[in-house]
């Protein structure tokens, strides 16, 4: 292990020397980017208004006509390397309280498509202008603002360059004017919205302006990107000079109390024959709060009492036919700002901290997720300087009983985190994750298995070049705890290569059999994995077809011993049209290697058998995908595969077909079928998941949304249904409806289709007020 760790500091030392003078020596884009005239690299001066700006959509003030003018947008898709068919136009002015942006942008009223009057819509699925804002100016992090032609707003956090966090919500303001060959949006930004430095020299922002018509598949930006990367990547940003200072931001705080009604109804059923065994009916009432305050105007402090998370949307379900843990995706919006600062340290298989381990667990008798009471927390996160960003969090579980013998103990989470800006984008940044869990009120059964304590310590390097085509990932991790066998490393390096007709990448990660991140995800230990790949892009001159991409990708997984124990080798064949429908065709080589008795169904049926351990399998797949354009109301995407699979075979179709309500909402319709024969005496099965779902929105305010998923794999039918009222900026009333029951009968057993399992109704008030 000493000399692997030594090789990879081998590995990174050219690399960061290499990176240093991509920084200073390379502009971004330089290469690619057509000289547009009225093009100034310079970007924006911005200026104060001298008098007040009504927020009305007209841009009539004095403070308009005089600002600078964003202009002669670049297209960056279908192509990057003309102006764009539609014009834009973007300015920008101050005052004391807010920052302004007004967009002209030129398009005839009938050819809108703004599919909901839902904020936070996803992306690609409206006409809207976005205006990236970026006040530290290091390429990865920032802020997103987005209006629709129907005055629908989204807001962002821009994080690792592109990723963008849709949950994030705050105050803001926005109006919109609409006239026969063109529509004006005027944005209302409160400055203690944003985080930034008021440091000497800190009078410089990074801005762009990204536009998405869907009518004719248009997507232009005023500093041009190039097509081989997302609109949104704040790598290709132009300066916006403040004449003076950013002003103030003034007294950043907030309180954000709420209350809830509950009512719920759990059936257990132990018996044999899932007949109920008990009852439980109770109504719960809760009151709690939130709090913001900005220590600084670039750190936070976010406070929460009694959280409750009620509202947040139900997992979508999939079908698992692996041997580890599935990934879902974090959506509670207290962990979501500044997640990189503490959720994206490791590899997405090795995450040191993994927030859904905070208030969720899985109940041993249900066999559900569970919410586990959180009694309080704190996060503190932001940025010390420029080049200096810090996080701290801590949060307290409360102990639950699952019955006599089974405990989950109270727990108290902490992570740190402390981060280094180097060369133009790239960080330093180190971790410590603390998990104490309080076991002295629980008896020697109780106690039995559960560490009273779990660390991870970790150091990463995350490149990303001054021009976007080189990223790497290099980290060193350990875990500590009383007992020996949980002390344990993993570490990993990444390099990638991204241009605009060619990429590749190189990577490698090791964990060792001891290594345990208790607060992290980690579902698979005692491996090693290289993972190769690279792909080619053609872009025709001509025709309905934009680009042509072959992929040839691969993971070669061995034990800390060197013996093969898993392999894919995947070769993939796609097309993207003019309008970004894009079809594929792929073949797929695994190996398997099973350690130990497995059930790829994951059923265990009675009359099967799992498939025999210390043994390989070899088998050969391909499949198909097709994925719409979003131009259209009727839209989808349809995927199927089939070929061998371990000892048999499999079939399996997934897909969904949608239908856009404009502007009222949508209806959709997922599913996943899948076929496995196995020769017996193992198990087949036919596996399927179907999920309707429903989002309406009747106005800006009132929304409803339901969602149905029936699983037969896990033998469960789900409703999640909820309406929401916004009544106020930010402030709203919830009504959610969750309910769970059996999906198929159960043989020999009173479970019946829509035997209930649980069900519980919630109304929550959540009120924001500004100090």
């Amino acid at each position: 292990m000493t000399r692997f760790f030594w090789l990879i500091l081998w590995i990174a030392a050219p690399v960061g020397l290499a990176h240093g003078q991509l920084a200073v020596s390379s502009p971004a884009f330089a290469s690619e980017a057509r000289r547009v005239p009225g093009q100034s690299p310079e970007g924006l001066r911005i200026r104060r208004t001298p008098a007040p700006i009504t927020l009305d959509g007209r841009l009539e003030e004095q403070a308009w006509a005089e600002a600078d003018a964003a202009v002669d947008f670049t297209q960056q898709f279908p192509v990057d390397t003309v102006l764009a068919d539609a014009r834009t136009e973007a300015r920008f002015t101050f005052d004391d309280r807010f920052l302004y942006v007004g967009v002209v942008c030129w398009q005839a009223r009938a050819d809108y498509t703004a599919p909901s009057l839902k904020r936070d819509f996803p992306t690609a699925t409206s006409d809207v202008v976005n205006v990236l804002i970026s006040p530290s100016r290091d390429g990865l992090n920032g802020f997103l603002f987005g209006v629709s032609p129907l005055n629908v707003q989204r807001e962002a956090l821009v994080d690792n360059g592109t990723t963008l966090s849709l949950e994030w919500d705050n105050r803001w303001n926005s109006a919109v004017t609409q006239h026969d060959d063109h529509w004006v949006v005027e944005m209302a930004i409160p400055f203690k919205t944003l985080r930034y430095s008021r440091a000497e020299g800190a009078n410089t922002w990074a801005i762009n302006i990204v536009r998405t018509r869907l009518k004719n598949w248009e997507v232009s930006t005023w500093h041009p990107v190039p097509r081989q990367y997302a609109p949104n990547n704040l790598a290709f940003c132009r300066p916006l000079h403040w004449q003076t200072p950013p002003p103030p931001p003034g007294l950043n705080a907030a309180i954000i109390p709420y209350a809830t009604a509950r009512w719920e109804a759990n059936f257990r059923r132990q018996t044999p024959d899932l007949s109920v065994s008990e009852r439980i009916r109770r109504s719960v009432y809760g009151l709690g709060a939130d709090a913001k305050i900005g220590i600084t105007p670039s750190l936070n402090l976010d406070l929460t009492f009694n959280p409750d998370f009620s509202q947040v949307e139900v997992d979508r379900q999939v079908v698992n036919l692996s041997r580890f843990e599935l990934f879902f995706p974090e959506r509670r919006q207290f962990f979501l700002e500044n997640r990189d600062l503490f959720a994206m340290f490791g590899f997405p298989s090795t995450r040191p901290f993994f927030s859904r381990r905070i208030g969720l667990a899985r109940n041993p008798i249900t066999g559900f997720n569970e919410n586990i009471p959180i009694l309080a927390g704190a996060r503190l996160s932001g940025k010390l300087t420029d080049d200096w960003r810090i996080g701290l969090l801590n949060m307290q579980t409360a102990r639950v009983n699952w019955d006599s013998a089974r405990t989950l103990p109270a727990a108290n989470f902490t992570v740190a985190t402390v981060q280094r800006k180097m060369f133009s984008r790239s960080a330093l940044s180190a971790i410590l994750v603390n998990k104490e869990n309080f076991l002295g009120p629980l008896n020697e059964t109780q106690r039995a298995g559960i560490q009273p304590w779990n660390r991870v310590a970790g150091l990463e390097y995350n490149l990303y070049s001054a021009d976007n085509r080189w990223e790497g990932e290099w980290y060193y991790h350990r875990s500590f705890s009383p007992d020996p066998r949980r002390r344990g490393q993993t570490a990993a390096q990444f390099l990638g290569y991204f241009d605009r007709h060619f990429n590749t990448r190189l990577g490698y990660i090791l964990v060792d059999s001891f290594y345990t991140a208790d607060a992290g995800f980690v579902p698979r230990k005692g491996y090693q994995s290289f993972f190769p790949g690279g792909g080619l892009i053609f872009y025709p001159k001509k025709g309905k077809i934009n680009n042509w991409l072959v992929r040839l990708n691969g993971e070669f997984t061995y034990s800390l011993f060197w013996q093969e124990t898993d392999r894919e080798v995947n070769l993939n064949v796609e097309a993207t049209s003019q309008d970004q429908a894009e079809a594929g065709i792929y073949l797929t080589n695994t190996y398997t290697f099973l350690f130990e008795n497995f059930d790829p169904t994951n059923l265990y049926r009675p009359g099967t058998q799992p498939l025999p351990g210390q043994r390989g399998y070899t088998y050969n797949s391909g499949g198909a995908y097709f994925s719409s354009s979003n131009t259209y109301d009727l839209q989808g995407w349809v995927a199927v595969q089939f070929g061998q699979f371990f000892n048999g075979y499999s079939q399996s179709v997934s897909g969904e077909i949608s239908y856009r309500w404009q502007p009222y909402g949508t209806f959709a319709v997922s599913y996943n079928y899948n076929r496995i024969r196995l020769p017996a005496p193992y198990a087949s099965a036919e596996v399927w998941i179907v999920g309707p779902r429903a989002e309406l929105a009747f106005s800006r305010n009132l929304f409803a949304s339901a969602f149905f998923q029936w699983n037969t794999q896990a033998n469960n039918f789900n409703i999640n249904a909820r309406l929401q009222w916004r009544f106020a900026p930010v402030s709203d009333l919830f009504v959610v409806y969750t309910d769970n029951s059996f999906a198929q009968p159960v043989a020999d057993t009173r479970a019946r289709f829509l035997t209930p399992k649980n069900r519980a109704l919630v109304l929550k008030v959540v009120y924001w007020l500004n100090a």
